[in-house]
């Protein structure tokens, strides 16, 4: 059964950070499994448009005043879970090879950056924390979409079930940039007080990103990034785009907060699909990442 293949020379950032397995610090995971989206599709390929995409990213973060990956190390991973090679792959399967992978990655205490592929890929790199760790962490979320249904069209791992998954394994949550969600997430996000950060409160309250970032009860946490809940005139290629989002700025404030205020222990960006003949989605999305890792490890 192929659950991975490798990725050739295509290396996150290319010739700027060619770094051994043994020596990175961080490992970007490229998971290009596909199979439930809804609206639009091609998330699968979205990790290979964001690793060419990187290639063309400056090493030299003017934020932070270094070269990133020449400091960090960033290691990419052969993909696995590849619905563009391998179908028929069942998300049994795909959450198995997911969590034993990122386990591995965990015991050789890389930081994980997995990049997707549909968000129900979140529910196996989540697990492998859970089992890693014997303390609680929090799950943060950026989305335009609450992603907490019981299951949709027939299935519990669906990319509209992903939080509800997460939930389930005993983990608090705090969703940001949300805009979309059914009947059913409404109810249990009052029943279990879950404390959603709207998009909406997002664009008339200053404060914000402290009043996010206090809610969150326990030292480390894991981040999940839905690129749709970017706003997209930023990064269009989505599925299931929505109007609104988080501005470049105000993602970036928020998620360097973060990184100062706790301990990140792993990260993931999921559900870029890209579009013909545009790259701003792929590129606005691998600068994203590098942001991520430089906030980990220099900020």
């Amino acid at each position: 059964m192929l659950l991975s293949c490798a990725t050739g020379s295509e290396q996150f950032l290319g010739s700027e950070a060619i770094a051994s397995y043994a020596t990175a610090k961080a490992v970007i995971l490229p998971i290009p499994y596909e199979a439930t989206t809804t609206y639009r599709k091609g998330c699968e390929t979205g990790p290979a448009a964001v690793i060419t995409a990187s290639q063309q990213l400056e090493a030299y973060d003017e934020e932070l005043k270094r070269e990133t990956c020449l400091e960090v190390g960033i290691y990419t991973h052969d993909a696995i879970a590849d619905t563009r090679q391998q179908p028929q792959l069942s998300a049994e399967e795909m959450l198995a090879v997911t969590t034993a992978t990122v386990s591995r990655l965990i015991a050789d205490d890389k930081f994980v950056v997995a990049i997707g592929g549909e968000h129900a890929i979140t529910t196996g790199v989540v697990q492998a924390y859970r089992q890693a760790l014997s303390e609680p962490f929090t799950v943060v979320q950026i989305d335009a979409h609450g992603d907490m249904r019981f299951e949709y069209e027939g299935s519990h791992h669906n990319h509209a079930c992903v939080m509800r998954r997460v939930l389930e394994m005993g983990l608090p949550t705090l969703p940001v940039g949300i805009r979309a969600i059914c009947r059913e997430e409404a109810e249990l996000i009052a029943k279990q007080q879950i404390p959603v950060i709207w998009d909406r409160d997002i664009a008339r309250d200053a404060d914000w990103i402290e009043n996010a970032i206090a809610k969150i009860t326990t030292e480390k946490v894991f981040l999940t990034i839905d690129v749709d809940g970017i706003d997209p005139a930023l990064i269009p290629g989505v599925g299931t785009p929505e109007p609104g989002g988080l501005s470049w700025h105000q993602t970036l404030g928020f998620l360097r907060r973060l990184f100062q205020t706790h301990q990140v222990i792993g990260c993931d960006v999921m559900e870029l699909a890209p579009i013909s003949d545009s790259v701003v989605s792929e590129f606005t999305t691998a600068k994203l990442i590098y942001k991520l890792i430089g906030y980990q490890f220099i900020a």
